[in-house]
């Protein structure tokens, strides 16, 4: 018998002041890297599926963002330029 499936992973990697798409509120935002994994006999092996997120503290609204638009968010977040004013298009990379 062979026992195998998947395990989800949560990373938070930034906390960011963003102007929510859902809200219209400027309140901080947060950004998370889900991973799933795929295990065998509940060891997790190799990743299958990586997703980037931003959450609104706000109103609990959920984002998808490109690895590209995380990397250059939590590079912003990392170089203290999280705070940034909330009119900057590359702060809102999710709003159409």
């Amino acid at each position: 018998m062979i026992i195998f499936g998947t395990k989800g992973y949560l990373y938070q990697l930034a906390i960011l002041t963003l102007v929510c798409g859902q809200c219209g509120n400027p309140s901080a935002h947060t950004l998370r890297k889900r991973v799933t994994k795929f295990t065998l006999f509940f060891v997790p092996l190799f990743p299958f599926s990586t997703k980037y997120v931003t959450q609104c503290t706000f109103c609990g609204a959920e984002q998808k963002v490109s690895k590209e638009q995380a990397e250059q968010l939590q590079t912003q977040a990392a170089g203290g330029q999280g705070g940034q004013g909330y009119g900057h298009p590359q702060q809102q990379p999710y709003q159409s």
